[in-house]
């Protein structure tokens, strides 16, 4: 199976679909989603091995890094984008801890 990302014009993911690995065309579904679909489609890995994350909806994709990035999760100052185009917050993290020690 090969997963596709449908993109608006701001490279937001607006669905995601399965194609076809054994597609007579050879492309594992993507000319079938261009003839009938339209739109401007990226592949994305259900694994994680391209583009670095799963593609999901309202994720946007990065052309320059080649990259999906989820939504921002918060408004903290202290989000980063790490190397592996996932958002990091200490802020976040702190109270995730702090929860989780409390209900240990």
């Amino acid at each position: 199976m090969s997963h596709w990302a449908e993109l608006d014009s701001q490279n937001k993911v607006i669905r995601v679909l399965v194609g076809d690995n054994n597609d007579p065309a050879g492309d594992e579904g993507y000319q079938w989603l261009i003839d009938n679909l339209g739109g401007t489609w990226v592949k994305t890995s259900y694994n994680g091995n391209i583009r670095f994350n799963y593609a999901g909806v309202g994720y946007t994709y990065d052309p320059i890094d080649d990259a999906f990035i989820a939504p921002v999760p918060c408004d903290h100052a202290e989000l980063t984008l790490n190397d592996l185009k996932r958002w990091e917050c200490v802020t976040c993290e702190a109270a995730f801890k702090q929860i989780s020690d409390s209900t240990a």
